[in-house]
């Protein structure tokens, strides 16, 4: 090849051809040590993702993002619209860390943890497999005319497509409106909850869409984390990589003869079989060095062991490397850049840390009622009108609940309050009350007052307010 069909690929993607039409990619299916592991690490996740929203830590839903009604749980932790700051801070640590890992270990996020790729590759592909065959018979099934075999497989394959596009949009409806809601709605029967059902048969379609069209072009197009990995990464950074210092020797790749001394005739272990492009799930030459179309899937590395296994070169042509690595043989070293990204990190989960253990279960919240100043009574009392909010975010509700002034000697009143006042379990409870204190104690025209929110005789909430009195004292 000349210098201009090497450079060729970055110009285009590989499921784009010459007319601009999309080019089926149907990738071999892959197979190897680290495809097993690949395997493992999937099914582990993907059982964690369903399981989510069905688990409880507490009374909490494991994961929530009820975004209609402003309640996030993470880990059974609760997030109340109050707690906004702790999701963000939360959000935030997720970034860091992605980032962190991203700088020392390339996009290997997408090929083994990110949902996109985990039901594409081991759960769509793999029926694909099942169904229509290996990369060959796939290709000879595309361009075969609709026979009752290919009408078979396609309907088998795509009717299974949509089923498990189904039960995946039942899936993340739980983790968006919580799964006791679910299995209420799936009890009622789903024509009770006709607006619940039309969005969910829309992301039915979405998910199908995606997984048995759009596919690999969520990787390439869609995803914005492709194209930052070309800001975070750099020439330390670990990454599915092709070494073409012993690849290409000094004379190029050549393919495959046996009993030649490729050494002698300077050609490289690389025998240009082109298994590790017809591997690839998204289409592309690891050999052409990193591109944003790589997902670090290692399906290449597995592919190109067993060929070197074959050919009795050693194992590791392409492998987890950094360029550095290869060009210099520098091992691998936490960068300067890199600890920096670790201190934030630890620093931000700290914090975390520390907003957790000091936020309350319950929150009060008392506000003076608007246009109200105050009003004088009978023997000399001032009083002040307040709203209250009462949130609980516990899973229990809390009874007996009463208000009491701290280092004042007033009265609280609440307006039409039973005599058990019950805040509901993750719920909250609102009203009126009235703060009545004799003009003597009053030393200006606003006094800071401290309230205590008590569950029976156990404090478990302060809050403070202004409260208003005359100018003039005596």
């Amino acid at each position: 090849m000349d210098a201009p069909q090497n450079e060729s690929f970055r110009d285009s993607i590989a499921t784009i051809n010459e007319d601009g039409k999309r080019a089926w990619i149907f990738p071999k299916k892959p197979s190897g040590k680290l495809y097993d592991y690949r395997k493992y690490v999937s099914y582990l996740l993907l059982i964690f993702m369903i399981a989510s929203p069905f688990v409880k830590i507490n009374g909490n839903q494991f994961l929530l993002f009820n975004v209609l009604e402003r309640r996030f749980n993470i880990f059974g932790f609760p997030f109340w619209p109050q707690d906004f700051h702790l999701f963000v801070v939360s959000m935030i640590i997720g970034v860091v860390l992605l980032t962190v890992f991203t700088v020392a270990f390339g996009r290997i996020f997408c090929g083994w943890i990110c949902p996109q790729t985990i039901f594409m590759e081991m759960v769509f592909r793999r029926i694909e497999y099942w169904i229509d065959g290996d990369r060959g018979k796939q290709m000879r099934l595309k361009k075969s005319g609709w026979t009752s075999e290919k009408i078979r497989k396609r309907v088998l394959k795509h009717t299974i497509f949509v089923i498990i596009s189904f039960l995946i949009s039942n899936v993340f409806l739980a983790f968006l409106i919580g799964s006791d809601k679910l299995i209420q709605y799936v009890t009622e029967g789903p024509f009770k909850h006709i607006g619940t059902l039309i969005p969910l048969i829309i992301f039915t379609g979405v998910f199908y869409f995606v997984f048995s069209w759009f596919r690999e072009q969520v990787c390439i197009i869609a995803c914005p984390y492709g194209r930052l990995q070309g800001v975070l990464l750099d020439n330390k950074s670990i990454i599915v990589a092709y070494d073409h210092k012993r690849g290409e020797g000094e004379n190029g790749r050549k393919k495959w003869r046996k009993n030649e001394d490729r050494e002698a005739l300077g050609h490289g272990d690389c025998i240009d079989c082109m298994q590790c492009v017809n591997v690839c799930p998204t289409g592309i030459d690891i050999r052409n060095g990193t591109q944003l179309e790589c997902v670090n899937c290692t399906a290449c590395i597995d592919e190109c062991d067993t060929i070197m296994e074959k050919v009795d070169l050693p194992k590791g042509l392409i492998r987890f490397a950094s360029e550095a690595n290869i060009e210099n043989k520098e091992p691998f070293k936490f960068t300067t850049r890199l600890k920096a990204y670790v201190v934030v990190l630890v620093v931000l989960i700290g914090v975390l840390f520390a907003m957790l253990q000091l936020r309350n279960d319950v929150e009060a919240r008392v506000l003076r009622l608007p246009g109200q100043l105050f009003e004088h009574k009978e023997g000399n009392i001032i009083s002040n009108v307040f709203t209250y909010k009462l949130v609980n975010k516990t899973v229990k509700d809390i009874n007996d609940v009463s208000f009491k002034l701290k280092d004042y000697d007033g009265v609280i009143k609440l307006v039409s309050t039973d005599k058990d006042f019950i805040v509901p379990a993750q719920g909250l409870s609102e009203g009126t009350l009235f703060i009545e204190l004799d003009q003597s104690l009053l030393q200006k025209d606003k006094s800071k007052l401290t309230i205590e929110v008590y569950s029976s005789d156990k404090l478990i909430e302060t809050t403070t307010v202004n409260f208003l009195g005359p100018r003039s004292y005596n």
